[in-house]
């Protein structure tokens, strides 16, 4: 399974009430950084994936950026845990019948710590920047490398 966790893109500062909050949207940097990042994506998926992103209107329009089609799932709304990113798209070895490639669009730092976990095994807390991605490669018939690390790029290095 390829699994691509995208951090929402740039929506200005958060706010005190968590309704408000909740209902950011991609600010004019957001935007931009939203269609860098998608653009970088669009170039290296294959034709058939999954988009899977937080309900969030800050991240399903940093999805739609790509130009997919997007699969809403409550459980990657702020404060996930990392290990409930993982099992929104049955990490490691994917969903029958599902794409092998997932985009997965969430928050931090839920995305830092599932990019953790599935690397070390552990919840890290781990940075990610707005609109920056880690892909990370489940390969289970290799007992020494059974997780590769392909990309860990933000939208300043396009």
């Amino acid at each position: 399974m390829e699994l691509i966790l995208w951090r929402h893109a740039d929506a200005g500062e958060p706010i005190d009430d968590p309704e408000q909050d909740l209902a950011r949207r991609l600010s004019p940097r957001g935007r931009k950084q939203s269609m860098r990042m998608a653009a970088w994506l669009a170039a290296r998926l294959p034709e058939r994936y999954a988009l899977v992103s937080s309900p969030a209107p800050r991240a399903v329009e940093t999805a739609e950026a790509l130009g997919g089609r997007v699969r809403l799932d409550p459980i990657l709304l702020p404060g996930a845990r990392g290990e409930d990113v993982l099992s929104a798209v049955a990490w490691p070895s994917g969903q029958e019948g599902r794409p092998r490639h997932c985009v997965l669009v969430g928050h931090q730092p839920a995305l830092g710590r599932a990019a953790a976990l599935a690397l070390t095994g552990l919840e890290l807390d781990w940075a990610l920047k707005k609109s920056a991605l880690i892909w990370l490669t489940a390969r289970p018939d290799d007992a020494e490398r059974p997780i590769l690390l392909r990309a860990a790029i933000g939208p300043d290095l396009l």
